[in-house]
């Protein structure tokens, strides 16, 4: 187990650092498919060498070897928390077969790139939902016929309980928000519920901290909720059935 836990662990590296060029190059056009890496700051084309992830950050000491600006660390955080996701998926889900352990995979990396692209442009892009929804429903029907309408289903409601929500606290969440529910109940089925649950939690407790930090004027402040609801789908992915079994073994039977 520890052999193929480690190979994929290291594709999660490949992917993490694929999803934080996506993250930064949609949202200002440019195309992720086309054109080498470069630094940011001198425009300098990215060696082979240097571009490998987590290693070459390390060895340069997180900074670009050309003009020294320091390389942002949201790009190898971004490899290790993909990479971890990837090796928790296939630990998790392994034994239900291939279809779910990649389900598991394409969804952390959509999380992380949406996460990237609503922290620092305040924008979940069409152009990583669209396609994330097609592999889900893919995905879905690979792993198990029998559960692809329930997962509609979740995303149906999951999505419309988020455009409810917005139209009546618009200044609190977008279409994106909306858009990105409906996509976490395609791939999460009914666990969705707890990560709407815990992504509303987390909101609230860091709304509440800002205005205990920064009293009234906190108000005013916007605050990407992506983020909180990636939070919850990650955990849902893993957890979120137990959570439902609990939930209703306790209150129903």
């Amino acid at each position: 187990m520890l052999v193929p836990t480690l190979f994929i662990a290291v594709l999660g590296l490949l992917v993490g650092s694929f999803a934080a060029v996506l993250a930064y190059r949609i949202p200002i056009g440019e195309s992720p498919w086309t054109g080498r890496s470069h630094c940011d700051s001198c425009g300098e084309t990215v060696a082979a060498y240097d571009n490998i992830p987590l290693v070459s950050w390390l060895l340069l000491r997180g900074k670009c070897r050309h003009c020294g600006t320091p390389i942002p660390a949201r790009y190898p955080l971004t490899e290790l928390v993909v990479a971890a996701g990837f090796a928790g998926s296939y630990l998790a889900f392994e034994d239900d077969g291939w279809a779910w352990v990649a389900l598991g995979c394409v969804f952390i990396a959509m999380l992380a790139t949406i996460t990237l692209t609503d922290l620092e442009d305040r924008i979940i892009p069409n152009v990583v939902l669209g396609p994330a929804a097609i592999i889900g429903i893919a995905l879905v029907a690979a792993a198990d016929t029998g559960e692809l309408p329930g997962h509609l289903i979740a995303a149906a409601i999951a999505g419309g309980f988020l455009l409810v929500v917005t139209f009546l606290y618009p200044r609190g969440m977008g279409m994106g928000d909306v858009k990105l529910a409906a996509v976490m109940g395609i791939y999460l089925g009914r666990a969705v519920a707890p990560a709407l649950l815990i992504g509303f939690a987390a909101g609230a407790l860091f709304g509440i901290g800002l205005i205990a930090r920064h009293g009234s004027s906190a108000r005013k402040m916007k605050v990407p909720f992506g983020p909180f609801l990636a939070l919850g789908a990650v955990i849902a992915l893993f957890w979120g059935d137990d959570m439902v079994d609990w939930y209703l073994d306790s209150f129903f039977d």
